[in-house]
């Protein structure tokens, strides 16, 4: 009963890889930007899934990019140095003193966790900033929150060299002033900035919850732009998924093929949405 049983799970396991094939070679060459943040981050298990998963990705030809938050890190971060925040409208200030925590934490202690989880693997990546090589230079549109960033330039070239030698790059959300400095940026706006400049095929959006809902609180499989606009005019869309969504239409307005707001605890989720027709979020293309 139990080769019986094992046997089963072998036959199982062929036909999911042989079903995969057109997906195999839809993807092969594209580019895949991925921002992780929530669950996959959450514990050693957790990453050493999500790294595997990216390494099969690259393995089969796959141009995956990574880019991370770290909200939570910096919060215990600051409170471990006694360091005291003020607050706008629900939002931290960033000033002199905060940026350099938060810097220290996104890229030299999450980024190289990440990277670290990736090699283990038995992939190759390198952990960037958007410092690095002028890759995301910033304005800051709400100089009341301080040194906070929006990308209004992106240079990806480097990623793409990085591309051509197998390498996975693993960004963390900080960038340059116009003038020099550090700024903080939203993981989910880098990654959307750096997917249309890259004009990537997808843009997975890694997240706590589900999907896009609609008014029953049934995941919304496929949406367009204009359709996730009257959701959110409506309020069908609220809360912290505003944000997210805007960052998957500006991105696909400005040349992602798609973008995926993705269950990141569902197992193997970009593996799910990227190599089989069930998928495990909700998409959203230009129209």
């Amino acid at each position: 009963m139990r080769q019986q049983n094992m046997n089963r799970d072998w036959i199982a396991t062929a036909s999911t890889l042989s079903q995969a094939l057109p997906y195999l070679q839809r993807y092969a060459g594209a580019i895949v930007v991925i921002k992780l943040g929530g669950h996959a981050m959450g514990s050693d298990e957790a990453m050493e899934s999500f790294a595997r998963d990216v390494v099969l990705m690259r393995q089969v030809g796959v141009n995956p990019v990574i880019v991370h938050g770290g909200g939570p890190m910096i919060n215990a971060m600051l409170k471990r140095l006694d360091i005291q925040s003020e607050f706008v409208d629900g939002k931290r200030v960033t000033d002199e003193t905060t940026i350099e925590v938060v810097e220290m934490v996104l890229s030299g202690v999450v980024n190289k966790r990440i990277v670290h989880a990736l090699n283990t693997q038995g992939g190759r990546a390198v952990g960037l900033s958007g410092k690095d090589a002028d890759l995301m230079v910033c304005d800051v549109p709400k100089p009341e929150l301080g040194l906070v960033g929006h990308p209004v330039r992106i240079d990806a070239t480097i990623l793409t060299d990085l591309f051509d030698k197998g390498v996975i790059p693993v960004i963390a959300p900080l960038g340059s002033g116009r003038e020099g400095g550090t700024l903080n940026v939203n993981g989910d706006t880098a990654a959307g900035a750096i997917a249309a400049a890259l004009k990537a095929d997808r843009l997975l959006l890694l997240t706590d919850v589900a999907g896009v809902k609609d008014k029953s609180g049934e995941v919304v499989t496929e949406l367009t732009a204009s359709q996730v606009r009257a959701f959110t005019k409506d309020g069908t869309i609220a809360g912290g998924m505003i944000p997210k969504t805007e960052t998957a239409v500006d991105a696909v307005e400005f040349g992602v093929r798609a973008a995926v707001i993705l269950d990141g605890r569902a197992p193997n989720a970009c593996l799910l949405e990227l190599f089989t027709e069930h998928g495990a979020g909700s998409l959203i293309r230009a129209g």
